[in-house]
């Protein structure tokens, strides 16, 4: 049983390892993309701080009066 839970384990933080890697992808893709539109001046400065809370779920959402 040890082993089975140990193993189950191992997926489990595979899998956080794979995710955690995508976020920091698409992290990178969001800034380079909202630099070119910036140094363009096509678009206003994003919220890039609140990306990884925003990507894993852990933003809450903004108020309408914000």
């Amino acid at each position: 049983m040890i082993r089975e839970l140990e193993k189950e384990e191992d997926e489990v933080s595979f899998q956080r390892r794979v995710l955690h890697g995508r976020i920091d992808i698409l992290r990178a893709e969001l800034v380079a993309r909202l630099r070119e539109q910036v140094s363009a001046g096509e678009a206003k400065l994003a919220d890039v701080g609140r990306l990884s809370e925003i990507l894993t779920a852990r933003a809450s959402p903004k108020a309408d009066d914000e």
